[in-house]
């Protein structure tokens, strides 16, 4: 028996994506470094479908048909590299290597040309759903050679997430497009659960609503327009009573919030594409700052807020669903300007309408609006930014003067809501018709000879700050 696909590291991710190929009819080969991993698989699920165990990589590759694929699931660095040297003489050329960890996206363009030149196909592969969509179903971005994606694509397809019975799975592009757009979902993701973080807090320390009568509140508004899974959980961790206190289950845990990279990669990558990516910045931002317990410890004794008194305005909780609402858009806007400007950069031909189309299931950011995103990109004419799309542009509108309001008490109430307040200001900036970058320019031709355009005027200019200050034509320096 020849097996179609082999699966090397049966951590927990790797061992439901092989779990769950078996369960879809093909015959999958396992490996992992300690035989012990492979056989507690097969004594526990090894009736779920069919299964070759082996104990080396030679004989794994050994019994794959051809082209052979390989499905690494190893740790992202080093241990890929490792795996990838090991795997790669014993392969032959048309063979595929599959990363479908949470590699960084360089590594895959570097992974992918090397093995390219020796005729090996390598294919860095985005999933998302966490360890239950591994088994049943998760939302799949590959990237890779078009011509590998001929050959894994069905399978990775028949295994993927189903929304309306389409597959949450289709080619992304070349080299490492795929995991570029797994990290800007990761990105999103790190700043939707911040703005419902600073909903709740909001909501409670504002309006005083403790954590059950929330739950209700978010089970409600999962019926809407903010429906989707994070906001599904959210009243489910919210309705949560630790059983050992019978505290609320948040009042429980310590306020730190970790972190896997994922999140801080998208905006290191942002400010390298100089892609303004304010509100999934101010998220990874927020976790470090939570991080920060010992200088937070000392602060509450030494730093004065000076917290005034607001009244809250009837329908106080009704603003802050749409604060909410309006914040999430623009966390999806700057992730979706963040793949354009990475498109033009990498040559990448990415596909924002199917792009969205992959996270409307199994993945974590899966939402409602996904629809609606995923219409706006399929039009014959693109909006430029995701808040122009008229659909989008009318409804944030509309949610602009309660989330005014939720910033602006906040603010009074000495409530952080970084992403919140960064996001109506990246709204702000958008929409107004001049920006005090005009005079930071003029403060870079100064001290930096940096020059300036004008706006009566073609041409690139210099003012002669240390002589008589009069303009002169100059050179474009940026």
């Amino acid at each position: 028996m020849s097996a179609q696909i082999g699966v090397t590291g049966l951590a927990v991710m790797g061992a439901n994506l092989a779990r769950n190929l078996a369960r879809n009819g093909y015959t999958v080969a396992l490996h992992n470094r300690s035989v012990e991993k492979t056989d507690a698989l097969l004594e526990k699920h090894g009736s779920e479908g069919d299964f070759i165990r082996t104990e080396s990589l030679q004989e794994l590759v050994d019994s794959l048909e051809k082209p052979r694929r390989v499905l690494i699931m190893v740790k992202a660095g080093a241990p890929v590299d490792s795996v990838i040297e090991q795997l790669e003489p014993l392969l032959e050329p048309g063979d595929i290597v599959i990363d479908a960890g949470n590699s960084h996206y360089e590594d895959t363009r570097r992974r992918e040309a090397a093995l390219a030149e020796k005729n090996l196909h390598f294919v860095g592969v985005g999933v998302s759903g966490g360890e239950e969509g591994a088994l049943l179903g998760p939302s799949i971005m590959p990237g890779g050679s078009r011509e590998s994606y001929d050959s894994l694509g069905p399978m990775l397809e028949k295994i993927s997430a189903k929304y309306n019975g389409e597959p949450c799975c289709r080619w992304v592009g070349t080299d490492g497009a795929g995991h570029f757009v797994k990290m800007v979902h990761n990105g999103i993701e790190y700043a939707d659960m911040q703005v419902i973080g600073e909903a709740y807090d909001v909501l409670r320390t504002a309006a005083g609503i403790e954590p059950a009568e929330q739950a209700k509140i978010f089970t409600d508004w999962n019926t809407g327009t903010l429906s989707s899974f994070l906001i599904e959980i959210t009243a489910e961790v919210l309705a949560h009573t630790d059983a050992r206190t019978g505290q609320p289950f948040v009042d429980v845990v310590v306020d730190s919030a970790g972190q896997k990279g994922t999140g801080r990669w998208t905006v290191v990558s942002a400010l390298e594409l100089g892609s303004p990516t304010s509100g999934i910045a101010e998220s990874v931002f927020a976790r470090g700052l939570s991080s920060q317990r010992g200088q937070r410890e000392l602060a509450q004794g030494i730093l004065e807020g000076h917290e005034g008194t607001v009244e809250l305005p009837e329908g106080f909780v009704e603003d802050v669903r749409l604060a909410l609402y309006a914040s999430k858009l623009v966390s999806y806007a700057q992730g979706i300007d963040m793949l354009t400007a990475a498109a033009k950069e990498y040559g990448w031909d990415l596909k924002l309408d199917e792009i969205a189309s992959l996270w409307r299931a199994g993945c974590i950011i899966r939402a409602e609006l996904l629809d609606d995103i995923m219409k706006a990109y399929a039009a014959e004419e693109k909006p430029a930014n995701l808040l122009l799309a008229p659909a989008f542009a009318e409804s944030i509108a509309g949610a602009v003067p309660a989330w005014r309001r939720v910033v602006a008490t906040a603010v009074q109430l000495g409530i952080p809501v970084p992403v919140f307040s960064s996001s109506l200001a990246y709204y702000d900036g958008l929409r107004r018709k001049r920006l005090p970058a005009a005079l930071t320019q003029g403060l870079r031709d100064l001290f930096g000879a940096h020059t300036y355009n004008r706006v009566d005027a073609e041409g690139t200019f210099h003012t002669l700050w240390g002589e008589d200050r009069s303009e002169v034509e100059a050179v474009d320096t940026h």
